[in-house]
């Protein structure tokens, strides 16, 4: 468990390579079109996961210090491996392989597909603002992987299967609910700042180290000259 813990973005990134060849090979005549989608949308996941903690990486401390605002322990609080493991392998698996499995379920599948796409907002301007930077680990899978299948899926069920067309509109509460599931609750339920599980440097610092280093050496001291007035 502790070498799937440390490595499960490595092992996700190989079952990426499986499923492209599985795919590729048999799945695209054997399984439905919706499946089809479901699928790619995974391999979406999978690859978002992989740039956020393994190439080019950083998204741990880039959460925690840019995003979250914690400056002191932001190698293990609020995100910590462990519940990142937890979080992007137990639960965001569930959460994509159940709409695959009932692709019929159109509220499900758009669930699915439109929790990649509010990765768009967060990670090119939300995230991108705090670190006064055009990128960062995570918004390169989501503006060319998981929005473009997310509007393929919605066009495919508009045009294909109007009679089902209204379930989409489920999909919006349905995808926040299953971030809020998957996500946010973890962390707020295994948040501990002195928690025995932080994250390895090789994840802490990924992309651009010398620019991340030097805006968390910035907010700290401006946060220390705050508390000394």
């Amino acid at each position: 468990m502790r070498f799937w813990r440390r490595n499960w973005y490595y092992i996700g990134g190989i079952l990426f390579v499986f499923l492209a060849f599985g795919m590729g090979l048999w799945g695209s005549g054997h399984l439905s079109r919706l499946q089809v989608i479901l699928v790619f949308s995974w391999m979406g996941m999978l690859m978002h996961q992989f740039e956020e903690y393994a190439f080019p990486g950083g998204f741990p401390l880039i959460s925690n210090m840019a995003g979250l605002g914690e400056l002191e322990h932001p190698e293990r609080y609020p995100l910590n491996a462990r519940q990142s493991f937890l979080s992007n392998v137990i639960f965001c698996y569930l959460s994509y392989i159940i709409p695959i499995l009932f692709p019929n379920l159109i509220w499900m599948g758009a669930s699915q597909v439109l929790a990649g796409v509010w990765q768009l907002p967060g990670h090119g301007i939300a995230m991108n603002i705090r670190l006064k930077s055009k990128y960062n680990p995570g918004l390169a899978s989501t503006a060319l992987l998981q929005t473009p299948v997310a509007i393929y899926y919605i066009w495919y069920v508009a045009n294909y299967m109007p009679e089902q067309a209204g379930q989409l509109w489920w999909g919006i509460p349905g995808s926040l609910a299953m971030l809020l599931l998957t996500f946010i609750v973890p962390i707020l339920f295994m948040k501990d700042k002195n928690s025995p599980y932080p994250f390895d440097d090789r994840e802490l610092y990924g992309y651009d180290k010398e620019h991340v280093k030097k805006l968390w050496e910035e907010r700290k001291a401006v946060k220390a000259a705050k508390e000394a007035k």
